[in-house]
């Protein structure tokens, strides 16, 4: 079982940026996601980067804004959230998994707490 911990969501005007942080216990050999749930929605896919942090994938809406990182280092994972939406709004929670192709699927096995972002117009 891998423990995942986020912070770093919170209010922000409609154009800002917020940094997304998630530390987690899964260490170097997990790939690890993004994922959010706005109300009413489903939790839908955001992005995903593979254990050895050459593989990235995001969902079309997010591409060009948002940037999925590691630092294995600090068992840390980021999402940075560039010129952020309205529609940007939701809980993000993050994912980890030893397969790479179950984050992308959406059905990573394990999921933290999620963080809300707000983003005001």
């Amino acid at each position: 079982q891998v423990q995942l911990i986020e912070s770093g969501g919170g209010l922000v005007e409609a154009g800002g940026s917020l940094r997304l942080s998630c530390v987690h216990s899964g260490g170097t050999s997990y790939s690890m996601g993004w994922f959010r749930q706005a109300p009413g929605k489903e939790r839908e896919f955001v992005a995903a980067i593979g254990w050895a942090g050459n593989l990235t994938h995001y969902t079309d809406p997010v591409k060009g804004r948002f940037t999925i990182s590691r630092d294995d280092a600090k068992n840390t994972v980021f999402l940075q959230m560039n010129s952020l939406k309205l529609e940007d709004t939701a809980v993000y929670f993050c994912a980890a998994d030893e397969l790479y192709g179950r984050v992308v699927g959406g059905k990573p096995k394990n999921w933290g707490q999620g963080t809300q972002v707000t983003v005001s117009s």
